[in-house]
């Protein structure tokens, strides 16, 4: 059974700020779960360009208002509080929220903790053993 806090997380290596959000990773690759789960705050008027090439990602809004651009395709949806997006085809995708944004955010491969956004947006991949031994969990972009 894993238990944890946002507290005991915060100003932590699972805690990650950037210019324009922080994302607390609560559950990781290393748990050994098949998932990894984050609350990520994004400020308000930010330009945030992602795409998971190697990863599905399912976005469930819990604070503020914003809007989510399909990249590929042009379609642009408007997000609000219970509002929930899933990137099960690896879309190219901009967010962008009006007002500041929480959001719980599930990743399957799981992350690790340690990856960074490229160029394109994309976190690499990235392979660690299980914690039992038995097998590995993958990471990707």
């Amino acid at each position: 059974m894993i238990v944890r806090t946002l507290e005991e997380i915060t100003d932590t290596e699972r805690d990650v700020k950037t210019e324009h959000w922080r994302s607390k990773r609560i559950v990781l690759a290393g748990d050994g779960v098949g998932f990894s789960l984050h609350e990520t705050v994004l400020d308000a008027g930010s330009i945030n360009d992602f795409w998971y090439a190697n990863h599905i990602e399912a976005v469930w809004v819990i604070e503020g208002e914003g809007e989510l651009t399909d990249k590929d395709n042009g379609v642009t949806y408007q997000l609000g509080p219970g509002s929930v997006y899933v990137l099960n085809g690896h879309e190219h995708h901009q967010l962008r929220p009006r007002t500041r944004m929480r959001t719980v955010c599930v990743f399957n491969p799981p992350v690790t903790g340690r990856e960074v956004h490229d160029e394109n947006g994309v976190y690499p991949l990235i392979v660690e053993p299980a914690p039992d031994g038995l097998g590995t969990t993958a990471e990707a972009s």
